[in-house]
């Protein structure tokens, strides 16, 4: 296993299976956006419904939103030694290569015994060679850069031979549409970016009826089953030139932008300048947001809750601060929230905005 390349997080918490989302929220009674919320800011903790959002962003606010959409990225498949395996798809290369993680199929974690030169058969008779640990060499790796020994189009195949991730804690098989955002359109990620799961068409209109823009950028996330410490991997993403200019002018104003997604903070973290303005980009980000990158152009952030010791923990840090992220994650411990992708939410609102002085002669 890889040695520890990130420190730990500031709040260390255990996760029993009771706190773990096993389903959509639709799947136990609930509607997208009657999932929990938690409001924090440096005064007050907050349990609201996610349905309540509008209430807690004022006219002005600029809310930016991941379209990615969710593929397929779970393959049926069997070792060179016959055994089965799951080949989950984190993504494709530039040079045509997939990044691959080999899992058991009782989803009780990775095969850790890939080797360069293996071969795996997937669904749809198609053979993957392991090249190399991805992405870098290690004696024993979770992902590999495979390569198809037949031409293929990926996102074709995932479609016709693909279903979705599918973890411990998930009670069943759910269909591609409960892995997708209602706002989802550019197909790429692996893994849904869930903050923005719980949003319905109609809580979209009343925000913008309140006077909250909404704005796109695409980050397509890979797998998200790091290991402890475990550094996130690079990801694709754009910044349109529209939303730049929306970022930088809601934030001239004074205005916040609140993120929907970790996925949208490294997307717009990616495309910034050492003050915070953000330029058109596109490209894969291998950016790590944590105590030595802070954020400069996020003011607020929708997330859903992250395990334990998760590089995404050090990412909301990294945006709200470590005391803020400790102070609502002991709320929604001691409220019975639940996590994971299928559970609730927190909305975090650290303060002041920052960046209309640096950002007024732009």
């Amino acid at each position: 296993m890889r040695f520890r390349t990130l420190p730990a997080p500031a709040i260390a918490f255990e996760l029993g299976p009771e706190r773990e989302a096993a389903m959509p929220p639709e799947r136990r009674g609930l509607t997208r956006d009657g999932v929990r919320l938690l409001v924090a800011t440096p005064e007050t903790v907050a349990h609201r419904r996610f349905s309540d959002l509008p209430a807690h962003l004022s006219p002005g606010d600029l809310l930016v939103v991941n379209t990615s959409a969710t593929v397929p990225a779970a393959l049926e498949g069997r070792r060179e030694d016959r055994r089965p395996t799951v080949v989950h798809v984190s993504a494709e290369l530039p040079d045509g290569s997939w990044v691959v993680e080999l899992r058991r199929p009782d989803r009780a974690g990775p095969q850790w015994d890939g080797a360069a030169g293996e071969r795996v058969e997937v669904k749809g008779r198609l053979r993957l060679r392991l090249v190399a640990p991805y992405p870098e060499p290690a004696a024993s790796s979770r992902l590999w850069r495979a390569v198809p020994e037949t031409p293929v189009a990926l996102l074709d195949h995932l479609a016709r031979h693909g279903r979705p991730i599918r973890y411990a804690h998930h009670s069943a098989r759910f269909r591609l549409d409960e892995h997708q955002t209602v706002y989802a359109d550019r197909p790429g990620s692996a893994e849904m970016a869930s903050a923005g799961r719980p949003f319905t068409p109609e809580l979209l209109v009343r925000l913008m009826a309140r006077g909250v823009t909404v704005a796109p950028v695409v980050l397509h996330a890979g797998v998200s089953s790091q290991e402890a410490g475990e550094p996130p991997l690079p990801e694709r993403f754009a910044v349109p030139p529209d939303t730049a200019r929306l970022v930088n002018s809601a934030r001239c104003a004074g205005r916040r932008v609140v993120a929907v997604g970790t996925t949208v903070v490294r997307a717009l973290e990616s495309a910034s300048d050492a003050d915070g303005l953000v330029e058109p980009a596109a490209g894969w980000t291998d950016l790590v947001l944590g105590p030595d990158r802070p954020a400069r152009v996020v003011g607020g952030l929708i997330s859903g809750l992250h395990a334990p010791e998760a590089s995404h923990l050090l990412l909301l840090e990294a945006v709200v601060g470590p005391d803020l992220v400790a102070t609502a994650y002991r709320a929604a411990l001691g409220r019975d929230y639940l996590w994971h992708e299928f559970g609730d939410s927190t909305l975090f609102l650290p303060g002041a905005v920052a960046g209309p002085a640096i950002l007024g002669a732009a």
